[in-house]
């Protein structure tokens, strides 16, 4: 099974109703591949690093999809689409692979803190309302 994740930027003009029929349209498209959708955040409106289209902001989706198949009739759609200022489509589980095999053949060491110093406490100390001694020298008297 591969897993994609689909990040897509809908314009900001896009009304309510039609970003909700736009993403339920990505769905089932993405459905009928036979891909099973597992993630889905809405992440809201954002502010573009650049801007696309003369817009500074964005209204950016996640999905997360399981398939066998591709996801290209997903991509000719989201591409073909005026509504939608960029997407991208990007395959994951090669590098949950490499992580959990990076992970197996270096694991992390449990670290162990050393113990904090121990300072004496006010009660252990011991007053000194003694002057302290000065140690004689010879010769002098």
């Amino acid at each position: 099974m591969r897993t994609y994740e689909v990040l897509f930027i809908l314009s900001p003009q896009v009304p309510e109703e039609e970003t909700n029929t736009l993403i339920s349209d990505f769905k089932k498209v993405a459905e009928s591949t036979g891909a099973k959708l597992t993630n889905e955040e809405a992440w809201g409106r954002r502010r573009l690093a650049y801007p696309i289209q003369k817009f500074n902001e964005g209204n950016y989706h996640l999905f997360v999809f399981d398939t066998d198949a591709s996801l290209s009739e997903l991509d000719r759609r989201m591409r073909n689409s005026d509504r939608i200022l960029r997407h991208m489509i990007v395959r994951t589980d090669l590098d949950h692979k490499r992580a959990d095999k990076l992970a197996k053949r270096n694991p992390k060491k449990e670290r162990v803190r050393p113990a904090p110093p121990s300072f004496p406490s006010a009660a252990e100390q011991q007053p000194s309302s003694a002057a302290p001694e000065t140690p004689a020298v010879e010769g002098e008297r």
